[in-house]
């Protein structure tokens, strides 16, 4: 780039420096070159004792290079990042305590000893709740004074209703205590009573003359817990000597041997096999034993 010195002139001087001329003639004019203003603040010239150029003293005189490209995408991104983050927290927020998804309805599936209505009162108190904080725990511990549920699955309709799917225990059999009769469930869960045996299809639990030991209930509700419904339907009653002599009487008299509870998937699907074997009135079945389920025997 061309320089914007101007050179000067001024007349030669001697050694002494007092400016008078060397005898004999004109002199020696001298050419000598002075940094002006835009010298100065465009750029440096080399100095032999700073090669560089740059004195260190000046601030025009530090250079700025660009941010490079790497860098400065990774700060875009993690910027992109915290921003949407930030958004997504406060939609979070805004849905889990909005009034607008808050719990107005609830609509239940699955009841058929319970009646619906009486699981929505045990559900009043959520009312007014918004759907995200709901817990399917919390819907559970509402519903637990309620025997007949099992289990409890709930779905969150938006923007105001709670589905709610009840699992009913099954009951499996009567005990009998006093004049009523108990309806339990294969666990020994009292799910409601009766005063007549014989509007339930389900067989009596003979307990003899005194109260039927536990291991004994927990045996022959076992065997009946396995039983489908239809053969469950035919029983009138069963009884257990001990764990390993559990026996079943069908409404038409016929006894089924089952002994332990040992096997009882193999044991039902077999009995319910036999009892769909026509009836051969020249030989009436009186006994079913599936004690060993992989050799039946009828007699």
């Amino acid at each position: 780039m061309p320089s914007t010195r101007r050179p000067t002139y001024r007349g030669g001087s001697n050694a002494s420096g007092t400016g008078a001329r060397p005898p004999g003639g004109a002199g020696t004019d001298v050419i000598s070159a002075a940094k002006n203003a835009e010298d100065t603040a465009g750029g440096n010239a080399q100095n032999p004792r700073n090669p560089q150029g740059t004195s260190g003293k000046e601030p025009g005189n530090v250079l700025s290079f660009p941010e490079p490209k790497g860098k400065r995408r990774r700060r875009i991104v993690l910027s992109t990042i915290g921003i949407v983050a930030v958004l997504m927290a406060g939609i979070v927020a805004a849905a889990v305590y909005s009034p607008v998804l808050a719990l107005r309805t609830v609509t239940v599936e699955g009841t058929k000893m319970l009646n619906p209505d009486q699981v929505q009162a045990a559900l009043a108190p959520l009312q007014g709740k918004p759907l995200p904080q709901i817990s399917e725990e919390e819907v559970t511990a509402l519903l637990k004074p309620l025997v007949q549920v099992k289990d409890v699955t709930v779905k969150a309709l938006p923007p105001a209703t709670l589905q709610v799917h009840v699992t009913e225990r099954i009951p499996v059999a009567l005990v009998k205590q006093g004049k009523t009769f108990q309806l339990v469930d294969v666990d020994g869960v009292q799910l409601s009573t009766t005063a007549d045996a014989a509007t339930v299809s389900l067989p009596v639990i003979d307990g003899g003359s005194g109260t039927l030991p536990k291991d004994l209930f927990q045996a022959i509700t076992a065997v009946l817990g396995a039983l489908p419904a239809d053969v469950l339907a035919r029983l009138s009653n069963a009884s257990a000597a001990s764990a390993d002599a559990v026996e079943l009487k069908l409404v038409d008299g016929q006894t089924i041997v089952w002994g332990n509870a040992g096997e009882k998937e193999l044991k039902a699907r077999v009995l319910s096999a036999l009892l769909k074997v026509p009836a051969d009135p020249k030989n009436p079945v009186k006994v079913y034993d599936v004690s060993v389920p992989r050799h039946p025997v009828t007699r």
